[in-house]
This record gives structure tokens, sequence and C-alpha cells, in this order.
């Protein structure tokens, strides 16, 4: 699979979070978010590992009861079932792969 880049394909996940899946396959599935300042990403967790590196911006990522700070270029991964969490300090890209695949984010 090839995904070339286009503005078009953002769907809202939750207020002030947009997605958009950019490339999947059999066992792994990649994700773009646009995370607008101010927002909260409720805690939650799924049964996916989610391994993401910020673009731009900067967030807030809470993952179990750590805190950390993060700026672009950082990354984390976050095992299957953890809980986790962010606050959008600004406004914020991120890339996130999910692997098992994300069914529920498939196009």
């Amino acid at each position: 699979m090839f995904i070339k880049k286009s503005p078009d394909g953002y769907i809202p996940a939750i207020d002030g979070i947009r997605r958009k899946t950019l490339a999947y396959g059999a066992n792994s599935l990649m994700t773009e978010f646009l995370l607008e300042k101010g927002k909260t990403l409720p805690a939650h967790s799924h049964p996916q590992e989610q391994t993401g590196y910020l673009v731009a911006g900067k967030i807030i990522l809470a993952i179990g009861d750590q805190k950390y700070e993060v700026n672009p270029g950082d990354s984390w991964s976050i095992p299957g079932g953890t809980e986790h969490g962010a606050e959008i300090v600004e406004n914020s890209v991120a890339v996130e792969v999910f692997a098992p695949l994300r069914e529920d984010y498939l196009p």
C-alpha cells in the first residue's frame, strides 16, 4: 500500500482532536492526529500496542501513573491495555502506529 499526502480524510475523534488513517497492513495501522491547544485526550486504554512520534507542537502525555513532557522529535510506546491520555499544550501533530491492526480505524 502507498498513500500520497493529502489534506483530505481527517475525521473528528473527540472535541479538538482529528485523526486520519494513513497506511495499514495485515498487522499494523498508522494514524496522524491533529491536536488542538487546550484540549484533553481523556484517559483510556485499548488492546493494541501504540507507538508514537510528535511531529510538531507540545503535549503532556500520561502513560499509567507517569507523565511526560513531549516535544517535537520525542517518541513513545504504550503497551496494549495500559491506560493513557494527554493534555494538549500547543497545537500539535502526532503520528502513531497501532499493532495489531485497529479495525475501528480502517477507512
